[in-house]
């Protein structure tokens, strides 16, 4: 009785410290509500932690969601015969599921086994160089060119400053001008490769003095900062949980497999 006063208790204070996010047809919906129904989504956040943009998408996908779900009830497509042979194949799907997970709970890997994968596939554990910078896109190698000339000899935060002037009002790439020209981090395979030569050959806090033509245009590059090649370790975390991901993954369906074989065994079998 004690238990169940408790439970009862932790779920009442759970929904008087869910918020109201929207109103449907006069329904209220939560942000608790909407954490769990779209906790994929969320990747394990909070819908209220989300900075406002994002979270009113979310909201609207929801509610979207939540609309069409609805009137689908109003059509009884819960009794049509699609429903319930996709629904039971769905529960077989979730009993497997939750039969695997339970396995996977009760093993335990090595840390013996962790180190002898990492060291086996310590080349694919590295962390690419990469180049912080900012560009301007103009359409034609003169246009490019007084850029440069207008940047001059500028250094420091005249030159930032100076640079992401120019980016709004002359760039025409769409995605970076409004950000004066940031595109933030990336590494060398993930920009054609004239413009990935000419940021990551720049010494930091340096322009290119020359156009650097794509097959978009004419580019002017600013190199912000840059992070070298790292060998990432097990001391980092997400090495160390995909590592242990990848061997439990390994491990259960090998458990899985031996279950199998001996419930065949154990089975009366006969097959046609």
């Amino acid at each position: 009785m004690k238990k169940v006063l408790i439970t009862a208790l932790c779920a009442s204070v759970t929904f008087l410290n869910a918020a109201v996010v929207a109103t449907v047809n006069g329904k209220d919906i939560t942000d608790s509500e909407i954490d769990k129904k779209l906790e994929r989504v969320l990747a394990g956040k909070s819908i209220s932690s989300l900075p406002a943009e994002q979270k009113r998408a979310i909201i609207q996908q929801y509610i979207a969601q939540y609309l069409i779900l609805d009137d689908a009830r109003k059509q009884n497509l819960e009794k049509d015969k699609l429903y319930t042979e996709n629904l039971e194949l769905a529960k077989e799907d979730i009993l497997l599921g939750v039969y695997q997970q339970k396995m996977a709970d009760k093993v335990k890997i090595d840390n013996s086994k962790v180190k002898a994968l990492y060291d086996k596939n310590k080349a694919q554990f590295v962390e690419p160089a990469q180049v912080k910078a900012r560009h301007i896109l103009v359409k034609s190698d003169a246009e490019a060119k007084e850029i440069i000339s207008e940047l001059g000899s500028l250094k420091g935060s005249a030159l930032t400053q100076k640079f992401e002037e120019l980016a709004r009002s002359k760039s025409i790439d769409p995605g970076s001008a409004s950000r004066g020209g940031d595109l933030g981090w990336f590494g060398q395979q993930d920009m054609v490769k004239p413009f990935s030569d000419a940021a990551f050959s720049l010494k930091n806090g340096t322009f290119t003095r020359t156009p650097v033509k794509t097959q978009y245009g004419f580019h002017v590059i600013l190199k912000e900062d840059s992070k070298a090649r790292k060998q990432l370790t097990l001391s980092d975390a997400s090495v160390k949980n995909f590592i242990e991901n990848q061997l439990k993954i390994q491990e259960v369906q090998q458990l899985m497999n031996k279950k199998a074989m001996e419930l065949f065994q154990g089975a009366k079998v006969e097959i046609k």
